[in-house]
């Protein structure tokens, strides 16, 4: 027998609905339901009104979901707004009712209606996303690093171009952060906005956690003073059977805007006294951290998978949003199951990497789904790939392969944050 539908309610959560709404979230997320006061407060400050959406069964909050205002730097460093979703559950009772579809369609359509260009999220599990229109625009990978088998010099004591690591503390992280964030943003395609609640929960001045222990902080400062990058860490504490000691620092987070920061924040981790692994924290997947060391190998690519999916709402301003490679023109056929922004549309590339998108009554050179334009929007992927794969259909002989001169990006995208 199906269960029934009809009688559970999707809509916008109000304020004394919270505490049901984040005992819900906790329940997907296979957490402790209940959280103390002083966690939930904190964690009101999320709460915007419309922004979080619930499904309500006899009155108890049974499935969640939360969207909030973002930007997302697309290729060539504009940004562009966002509709960044996050906290999505369903709970094991309510499963396979449409909740999630009724949640998600109203947050598209009214991100739509806002002017949003795109629509993003981190994804728990793959299969999820692609049937509302999302495909995976970025990917990271982490790397542990076997500190003895680097061949890096045990005698480091600092950077040799003249600039310096300092340890700070949260409150130096929450100013210097912000600026440094932003100047990584404006040249990272894939890179999303922090807002000021973003920096105090990384640096636990709000806490949306019952315990909360303190990182180690540490900037980089070029030989002219200015700050070029920071690390968030930690450390265990593991001692080998011969009294050795065998401890792994932990990255939660490492900003470099400069090749020279990033080399120098790297030695710096390796170079902690006690330290014989670095687990690296969520990086692009070209990053050029192996070819740091004397040994690349000593860094071992342990997790690689899909990271910033990214759902088109507006094709026009999305492909006039970003920047070209080479100078060209392309017919893109797009289907979008979801009505917000399919039809057949015309990029003209110029010299300069400007493009302009337009809809057009020509032949389409490629067919594909909003999805697979998603993913190679960012210029990560390879419409030649996608063409194999069954996933673009090339409607002109050669098509993918243009696509790919216009499309593909030199460096890879990448997102570092996780929401």
């Amino acid at each position: 027998m199906t269960p029934r539908t009809d009688a559970i309610d999707v809509r916008p959560v109000t304020e004394p609905e919270f505490a049901d709404w984040t005992r819900a979230l906790n329940t997907g997320f296979l957490r402790e339901p209940t959280v103390p006061d002083d966690v939930l407060d904190a964690r009101r400050s999320q709460f915007v009104p419309g922004r979080l959406l619930g499904a309500f069964d006899g009155g108890r909050c049974v499935a969640t979901f939360r969207s909030f205002e973002q930007e997302l730097t697309a290729v060539g460093g504009a940004p562009v707004p966002a509709d960044a979703v996050s906290n999505v559950t369903v709970s094991p009772t309510h499963r396979r009712r449409g909740l999630l579809t009724r949640m998600m369609t109203r947050d598209l359509a009214a991100a739509k209606d806002r002017g949003d260009v795109v629509a993003t999220l981190i994804a728990a599990e793959y299969p999820i996303y692609g049937r509302y229109g999302f495909g995976p625009a970025t990917w990271a990978a982490e790397w542990t690093i076997d500190v003895p088998r680097t061949g890096l010099d045990p005698r480091w004591a600092g950077p040799e171009d003249g600039g310096r690591v300092d340890l700070v503390d949260g409150e130096d992280i929450r100013k210097l952060g912000p600026e440094l964030h932003e100047r990584l943003r404006r040249v990272q395609p894939g890179a999303v906005s922090r807002d000021e609640l973003w920096w105090k929960l990384a640096t636990g001045a709000v806490r949306f956690w019952a315990s909360w222990n303190e990182p180690f902080y540490a900037v980089y400062r070029s030989a002219a003073g200015e700050v070029e990058g920071m690390v968030v860490y930690q450390a265990d504490d593991n001692w080998g059977d011969g009294k050795q000691p065998l401890n792994t620092a932990s990255v939660k987070w490492l900003t470099a805007v400069t090749p020279a920061a990033e080399r120098a924040l790297w030695r710096y981790l390796c170079s902690i006294d006690w330290i014989t692994r670095v687990k690296t924290g969520w990086r692009a997947p070209d990053d050029l951290l192996p070819f740091f060391l004397p040994d690349p190998r000593a860094a071992a690519i342990t997790t690689q998978a899909d990271w910033l999916w990214v759902r088109i709402l507006d094709v026009v301003r999305a492909l006039e949003a970003r920047t070209y490679e080479a100078p060209g023109s392309l017919v893109v056929e797009v289907s979008d199951r979801g009505g917000l922004t399919g039809g057949r549309y015309l990029l003209e590339a110029s010299e300069d990497g400007t493009g302009s998108c337009t809809p057009t009554t020509r032949s389409a050179d490629l067919a594909l789904e909003v999805g697979e334009l998603a993913t190679l929007w960012l210029g990560d992927e390879s419409a030649v790939r996608l063409a194999a794969l069954g996933r673009i259909r090339e409607e002109r002989a050669g098509a993918a392969r243009k696509a790919d001169a216009l499309l593909r990006t030199s460096r890879r995208p990448w997102c570092p944050d996780v929401f």
